[in-house]
């Protein structure tokens, strides 16, 4: 698990100093961005007592995904060191969760982005067992997520010509084709996923 969060974290970095170099020091409230999608995340929960609808778990699956991209980003920027960082968060997300409904936990972790502004891994920790997520999954659905993202930037999506639909399926479902079959635990993981992308990429 320490590796892994590792390689998330570095990935994160990554991503952020792509869009700015200097991403750190820009005092971006990180934190809000993460109790937002908290509220996005509610919507495809069903919260709407008076309007039937059914929880869509891979939508919220990915939500949680989102938020953990804006949690690392806040913890990032309140960190001398990343070693130090992964091994709290892996000792965080390793202990035994709270127990709590879907809507109870994604509360808990939105309040405590309010009223800490910052980011509890032991508040995640419990949406992530409430919306039955494990690490496993979260690092690959993150690593999937974010290689793609560096693969829009390196093809063109800031210009416009990069293309998004290939052989009639968006992106995201060829990232999803390509998480399946590779396993998340070899060591170049997030550079195998970019090597797939190529490799079916018609531009």
């Amino acid at each position: 698990m320490l590796n892994a969060v590792r390689t998330m974290l570095d990935l994160q970095d990554r991503m952020n100093t792509k869009v700015h170099p200097e991403w750190r020091e820009q005092g971006f409230e990180w934190y809000r961005a993460a109790w937002i999608e908290c509220a996005e995340l509610m919507d495809h929960a069903g919260y709407k007592w008076w309007k039937h609808a059914d929880p869509d778990m891979e939508q919220i699956q990915l939500e949680v995904v989102d938020i953990w991209h804006f949690g690392m980003s806040a913890m990032i920027c309140r960190c001398d060191s990343l070693d130090e960082l992964a091994a709290q968060i892996a000792k965080d997300l390793s202990a035994i969760p709270r127990e709590s409904s879907l809507l109870e936990a994604t509360e808990i972790l939105a309040e405590s982005c309010i009223t800490t502004q910052s980011f509890s891994t032991s508040a995640f920790l419990g949406l992530m067992a409430a919306s039955d997520l494990s690490f496993e999954q979260l690092y690959r659905m993150y690593v999937g997520k974010n290689v793609l993202n560096f693969f829009r930037q390196d093809h063109g999506y800031k210009d416009g010509s990069y293309i998004k639909i290939w052989a009639g399926r968006e992106d995201n479902e060829h990232l999803s084709d390509l998480l399946v079959r590779l396993d998340p635990k070899q060591t170049d993981f997030a550079d195998a996923v970019y090597r797939g992308l190529a490799e079916a990429y018609p531009g």
